[in-house]
């Protein structure tokens, strides 16, 4: 049975399904399912099963999204069918698709409808709209998370393989982990806003729901790019998917910081995550999370409401009862707020902002839970703001600081709740986390969503060099998992392949550098090879990295043992004078390795 995307795709490649096919298999599992508040309105199957079959007709099957069927969140402009954001009274038919929508059809995937939300995707629960209550399929009492409500639900039930959210405040994350799927939060700009109903505009994020992170991120390698038509879009390129990279520095807060609200299994859950990433190879380092917290207060406490307020106010003055009560009453607060307030908010925000950049230059990506603990439809509904917020607790700092985050299944408790963790990293960093977070969730051993299927192989990554990137030997402090490794990884850089030399190098450890440094020589007789790693970089990010790089060291042309050259680290041939000439180690690594021994 297909069910990722990887999957479904390769199976309408080799001719054993068919897009026609698999969309009648959605529409099919759709009418089955019969939870009714799972979409606002679907497209006519007929309809959608004529343009698979057109898609089919065309031939082009190396399209990476080649006849895959996606939901999109009711926020978010589909052609030809109405955009909602879950108020009858605020809906009006979309003339053309969204920028990430328009991407997914070029990519080769299919629309199947419309999801639900709360209300203008203000709430983390997804119980705030007039279309019904999402029936969360991995254990039915629980909230199915908001706002994204329906889009997370029909990937987790095994509806659609893809689908689309918007993530503000958490919208993307909060529902994945409720639902035991990924939910990718890609850096801010990154993929175009352009058709997606506001709510906070400068905040606010497409986000993408799926079964693993490689279908992921595999969609948002095709709405990833800069788009004239959004302000708020920024040239960046997503990067590339490597191996768990090895010593990678994990943040975790200080003992006592975090807060369960007297969930032990979440929190024992949370503890045995990261254990998990200390057996992948991840180093872990306390952080103080307290500055996050302040940063999260900001959304709901500071002007950042008023966002909210700005998209509804005309519908607030002329039909009030138009808009969900709980909406209502939290919007309403940002018609109080002065410009006074805002900039006093904005420079505190730029003082927050500043000690996050502290933070993450002693750690490469951080982990938190995804929420803190679970609620049941009964308790929202019974205390409707309260425990909303707390499903905010790691998810609502993440756009005011410019994180990028990906939510991953961790673990499924005892009592059938699933729990979730989040990776964060600075803007920029998408594949990063990814490359982390793949791994992890395919080391869980996890169903997938609620369907109870075992997660697919873990594809390799590729090796090959892509027309953006440049490869760089690594020798000494930047070697996977030693002290300056994290500069390659801040980057962008991902490992290639651990390889050597040519025999024509000579080996020393450098005199009086900090931390300790080797310096590669190549010289006419006497030479031998050295262990070194390639690590791909990419061609924008080359220039600051030699410039980074502190004399006697330099960036010239290494010779490797299969015959090709390029570009890595030597020494200038004065700088040997005094220092030890380590050849006979064979690397740095086995250098370091054999001073720990004798230590």
């Amino acid at each position: 049975m297909t069910e990722t995307v990887a999957e479904i795709v390769a199976a309408h490649r080799a001719g054993t399904a068919s897009p026609a096919s698999t969309v009648a298999r959605s529409f099919r599992r759709i009418r089955d399912h019969g939870d009714n508040a799972i979409f606002i309105s679907l497209r006519d199957e007929a309809e959608v099963i004529a343009e698979a079959e057109a898609l089919t007709a065309k031939g082009d099957t190396a399209l990476p999204l080649y006849g895959v069927p996606v939901a999109v969140k009711d926020n978010i402009d589909v052609a030809g069918l109405a955009t909602t954001a879950a108020c009858p009274a605020y809906s009006y038919m979309a003339k053309q698709d969204a920028n990430a929508v328009a991407r997914l059809r070029t990519a080769g995937a299919i629309m199947i409808g419309k999801t639900n939300l709360d209300q203008f995707a203000t709430g983390l629960v997804g119980v705030r709209s007039p279309y019904g209550i999402p029936k969360n399929p991995v254990r039915g009492d629980l909230v199915p998370g908001g706002s994204s409500s329906g889009s997370a639900v029909a990937v987790s039930a095994g509806l659609v393989p893809l689908s689309l959210g918007t993530d503000t405040a958490g919208s993307g994350r909060v529902p994945a982990m409720l639902n035991n799927i990924v939910g990718l939060k890609p850096s801010l700009g990154l993929m175009s806003t352009f058709g997606v109903v506001p709510a906070c505009r400068t905040l606010d994020c497409v986000s993408i729901f799926s079964l693993n992170v490689d279908d992921a991120v595999t969609a948002l390698n095709v709405m990833a790019g800069l788009d004239a038509a959004d302000p708020f879009s920024r040239d960046r390129t997503v990067g590339h998917l490597t191996d768990f990279p090895a010593g990678v520095r994990i943040g975790i807060p200080r003992k006592g910081q975090l807060v369960f609200f007297g969930d032990r299994d979440s929190e024992k859950a949370y503890g045995d995550a990261v254990t998990r990433l200390i057996a992948l190879g991840a180093t872990i380092v306390e952080i103080n999370l307290e500055p996050f917290y302040e940063t999260a207060r900001l959304l709901y406490e500071g002007p950042w409401v008023a966002e909210r307020y700005l998209v509804i106010r005309d519908l607030l003055a002329s039909n009030p009862d138009a808009i969900h009560p709980v909406t209502r009453e939290i919007t309403i607060a940002g018609a109080r707020l002065s410009a006074a307030d805002t900039f006093a908010a904005l420079y505190r925000l730029e003082g927050l902002r500043y000690i996050a950049r502290r933070t993450f230059e002693s750690i490469d990506a951080m982990v938190l839970p995804t929420a803190p603990t679970a609620y049941t439809v009964e308790q929202v509904l019974a205390n409707p703001i309260e425990l909303n917020s707390r499903n905010g607790t790691y998810t609502n700092f993440v756009n005011l600081l410019d994180l990028c985050g990906l939510a991953v299944p961790a673990a499924m408790r005892a009592d059938g709740i699933p729990f979730g963790i989040t990776l964060l990293a600075p803007a920029g960093h998408d594949a990063q986390l990814a490359s982390i977070g793949r791994v992890f969730h395919a080391h869980t051993k996890l169903p997938v969503g609620a369907t109870r299927l075992k997660q697919p192989p873990l594809a390799p990554v590729s090796k090959a060099l892509a027309a953006d990137e440049v490869p760089v030997a690594a020798v000494g402090a930047h070697l996977s998992g030693m002290a300056l490794n994290h500069e390659l990884l801040a980057l962008g850089g991902r490992l290639i392949e651990a390889t050597v030399t040519s025999p024509d190098y000579r080996l020393y450890a450098l005199h009086g550098t900090v931390p300790p440094k080797p310096g590669m020589l190549r010289v006419d007789a006497g030479g031998a090879v050295v262990a070194v790693e390639v690590w791909a970089l990419p061609t924008k990010a080359f220039g600051a990295f030699v410039a980074a790089i502190p004399e006697p060291l330099s960036i010239g042309t290494v010779h490797l043992a299969d015959g090709s050259g390029v570009k890595g680290f030597l020494v200038e041939a004065a700088a040997i004078d005094g220092a030890r000439d380590i050849t006979h180690f064979g690397g740095w690594r086995a250098f370091i390795a054999a001073q720990a021994k004798s230590a």
